[in-house]
């Protein structure tokens, strides 16, 4: 008794750059470099000073006050969104079988990572640790009262 294994469907990608092979790659790549980010982030919210407790405003306010962290947080929070919108267009890419539905499904999922993307890296970039008329004893060490 012999098994044959079907031929599978032909690659959905455009002609050319084998954008499949890339995002295979990308993939690999990320994932590792996420995890040290994130075991760094963890370490440094969680295990450093006063652990949990010392998460506030102020908390933040002092991290994203120094470069460092602004950098650090941007590159997990773009490798993070970027990984995870390949991720569901694989999935998208393998399971609907329509190519208009799965041409919007792919297009939906970039535009709203681009808009992710976007808005964190805004977040992170022109947050004020020191706004005015704020309560002074939420405020950072750092910030003139």
């Amino acid at each position: 008794m012999s098994v044959v294994i079907e031929t599978p469907r032909s690659p959905r990608s455009r002609k050319g750059a084998n954008w499949e092979k890339y995002g295979w790659m990308y993939m690999r790549i990320s994932g590792a470099i996420l995890v040290a980010l994130i075991f760094g982030h963890l370490f440094a919210n969680l295990m450093v000073g006063e652990g949990i407790h010392a998460i506030d405003f102020a908390f933040v306010g002092g991290k994203w006050a120094n470069p460092f962290w602004q950098v650090w947080d941007g590159l997990m929070l773009w490798l993070a969104l970027i990984h995870g919108t390949n991720g569901m267009r694989t999935i998208v890419n393998d399971y609907v079988e329509r190519q208009n539905v799965r041409k919007a499904l792919v297009w939906a999922l970039w535009v709203i990572c681009g808009a992710l993307i976007v808005l964190g890296t805004l977040v992170i970039f022109t947050f004020d640790p020191c706004p005015a008329g704020s309560d002074p004893s939420l405020l950072p060490s750092f910030c003139t009262k």
